[in-house]
């Protein structure tokens, strides 16, 4: 994590101000995952996370998911990655080997068949491969808010907050 540190001077008094840096990236394998993705960037923007959205399919473009993994590497910022795909979700476990950021596998569905048949593709990743799978996208985005959080005071304070708006509704 990368804190950046201002020293504001007021006064004769020095303030020091910190500033986490981080981001969420939302991999998507094609166009046609947008709608499931979306739910995730609502509560990302809900929060204020600064995000990036990529669309690269491990299947079609690996030489271009490999560039983007190399480039994610590179980033000194907090960031996870969520991935939504339908099919054969193999863009999850291609980052999750290569990534050195955590990752969120949230697959889509298109009815319960489509899911049974599916699923595992997700859930099963070989050994070093450690892709966590959250299946409601809302939910996907909490969890990249919540690791995020643990950097950020900020962030846990808005994290507190929704927590006590959802206790007090029921």
């Amino acid at each position: 994590m990368i804190i950046v540190s201002y020293y504001l001077i007021l006064s004769n008094t020095a303030i020091e101000v910190k500033i986490t840096i981080m981001k969420v990236i939302l991999f998507l394998a094609s166009e046609s995952d947008k709608e499931h993705g979306n739910a995730i960037l609502e509560v990302l923007k809900e929060f204020g996370v600064p995000n990036e959205t990529v669309i690269g399919s491990a299947h079609k473009v690996p030489e271009k998911v490999y560039a983007k993994i190399e480039e994610l590497n590179s980033l000194k910022e907090l960031t996870v990655i969520i991935t939504c795909v339908g099919m054969s979700n193999g863009i999850g476990g291609v980052l999750a080997g290569s990534s050195v950021h955590p990752v969120i596998v949230c697959p889509i569905f298109k009815d319960q068949a489509d899911y049974l048949v599916n699923i595992h593709s997700s859930l099963q990743m070989p050994s070093d491969v450690p892709a966590m799978t959250v299946l409601n996208p809302k939910n996907a985005a909490l969890a990249a808010v919540k690791i995020l959080a643990g950097g950020d005071e900020g962030l846990r304070k808005k994290i507190e907050e929704r927590i006590k708006k959802v206790k007090a509704k029921y």
